[in-house]
């Protein structure tokens, strides 16, 4: 994403990445990373949760405006109200490459290096 956003930028447009592991966005060279300590997958907040999604969409806004120089990092006050045991008593079954590859750990080194196997 980086990549894309130095381009956009070096074409006049700003830009900014919301992430929930903003360092590690950062050192891939993003000009502006705001970060927020939410879940991978619900990195706005929870499904139906209108209230901290425009919260989170307006903090990333003003964080837009606030940012003038590249590659600065900022992370907005939000924090996730569970326990990671909270979390994961709430995803109870494995997404299906997971459950695939633990039948054919063989595939994992072919799946990396991107030879994607065919479906049996």
């Amino acid at each position: 994403m980086g990549l894309v956003q130095r381009e956009l930028e070096a074409a006049c447009f700003t830009t900014i990445t919301l992430s929930n592991i903003p360092d590690l966005t950062a050192s891939a060279s993003t000009p502006r990373v705001v970060g927020v300590e939410h879940p991978f997958g619900q990195t706005m907040g929870k499904p139906g949760d209108s209230e901290t999604q425009l919260a989170v969409l307006r903090g990333v806004l003003a964080a837009l405006e606030d940012i003038d120089t590249p590659g600065d990092v900022r992370c907005l006050p939000f924090t996730w109200h569970q326990t990671l045991k909270e979390i994961q008593a709430q995803h109870k079954e494995s997404p299906p490459i997971s459950s695939y590859l633990v039948k054919r750990p063989w595939l994992v080194r072919k799946l990396i290096v991107r030879d994607i196997p065919d479906q049996p």
